[in-house]
């Protein structure tokens, strides 16, 4: 068995946990978290790359593969292989299945397509899309990069961001974790997202997405910072910090091979994403502190900020 990982797309605000019923929890992040699509890959489906790649230099198998071959019409194939006829064609058609051969108007496939489509079918089960199952097997059959190779560089780029991980908090577990707060309190978490209540109302738990978050907006509540006005700014951050995780992914991209990743090997890629991931956090920490020192200034010189009132006796 040959084993690797393959990217499904740039990736999302999301992730897992096993709530008190033992099944799986999307939830939202602040984070862009990018989760890892494993993905198992039988020799003979590895097989199937490797007879593409030889057979681009035999003319698609066409006129010298062996007699003794098994030929399949697409109905054939179809039923071989489980995939609608229909869908046969539409892989054909984005590239992801090589063309068939042809006798008059009768199109011919032969082993290596059957193996081709049992191969899109173990990628797709992993939750892969067509195109970057199609570009996989692009880059294997060119040989810029073996197949094993892309799956790496899958792993790399899928790694998580965050080593935070949810929590379900029992109501006991929760009342000890948040202290003498007023009545309403969890109702308040609850609207600003920080908890999502789960079960009836005789076993109530509770999923706490990001502790982290959870432990910041207690911490400024005490000083002074209601759950309501934390939970607006820290949309307002995510807003930001998604569209410009956006415009770096592409910046990156772009710059692949040209002052990111050097060679562009999986390797140079790798090494780079690594360093991003352990420094990448910091960068954004040292650039919102500078970010904040700026807009705070302006905001007094401008008379923007409210002049503070004597408390009351």
């Amino acid at each position: 068995m040959e084993r690797g990982a393959l990217t499904v797309g740039t990736g999302g605000f999301g992730c897992h946990a096993i709530g008190a019923t033992g099944q799986a929890v999307g939830i939202p992040r602040m984070a862009t978290v990018l989760t890892v699509a494993t993905v198992t890959l039988t020799s003979d489906a590895m097989e199937a790359t490797r007879t593409h790649r030889r057979s681009r230099h035999r003319g698609a198998g066409r006129e010298n593969a062996s007699p003794d071959a098994p030929v399949y019409t697409i109905d054939e194939l179809a039923a071989a292989t489980g995939v609608p006829s229909r869908t046969v064609r539409h892989y054909q058609w984005v590239g992801a299945l090589q063309p068939p051969a042809r006798k008059g108007r009768i199109a011919l496939y032969r082993e290596e397509h059957l193996q081709r489509l049992q191969l899109i079918g173990k990628l797709q089960d992993r939750g892969l899309h067509l195109r970057a199952i199609r570009d996989a097997l692009r880059q294997a059959a060119h040989r810029r990069l073996s197949l094993e190779e892309w799956l790496g560089l899958g792993e790399q780029l899928r790694q998580p961001w965050s080593a935070e991980t949810p929590l379900v908090l029992s109501e006991a577990d929760l009342s000890q974790r948040l202290g003498n707060r007023p009545a309403g309190f969890v109702t308040t978490l609850v609207r600003a997202g920080l908890l999502h209540r789960q079960g009836d109302q005789l076993a109530t738990a509770y999923l706490v997405p990001s502790p982290g978050l959870l432990d910041i907006g207690l911490r400024l509540h005490d000083a002074g910072l209601d759950i309501e006005t934390g939970a607006e700014a820290a949309a307002l951050i995510r807003h930001s910090m998604r569209r410009a995780a956006a415009k770096l992914v592409k910046h990156f991209a772009k710059r692949s091979g040209r002052g990111f990743a050097r060679s562009r090997s999986a390797g140079d890629v790798g090494e780079a994403l690594t360093a991003l991931r352990s420094f990448g956090a910091e960068a954004v920490r040292l650039v919102f502190a500078q970010e904040i020192e700026r807009a705070l200034r302006a905001a007094m010189e401008k008379g923007a900020v409210p002049a503070p009132q004597r408390r009351r006796r």
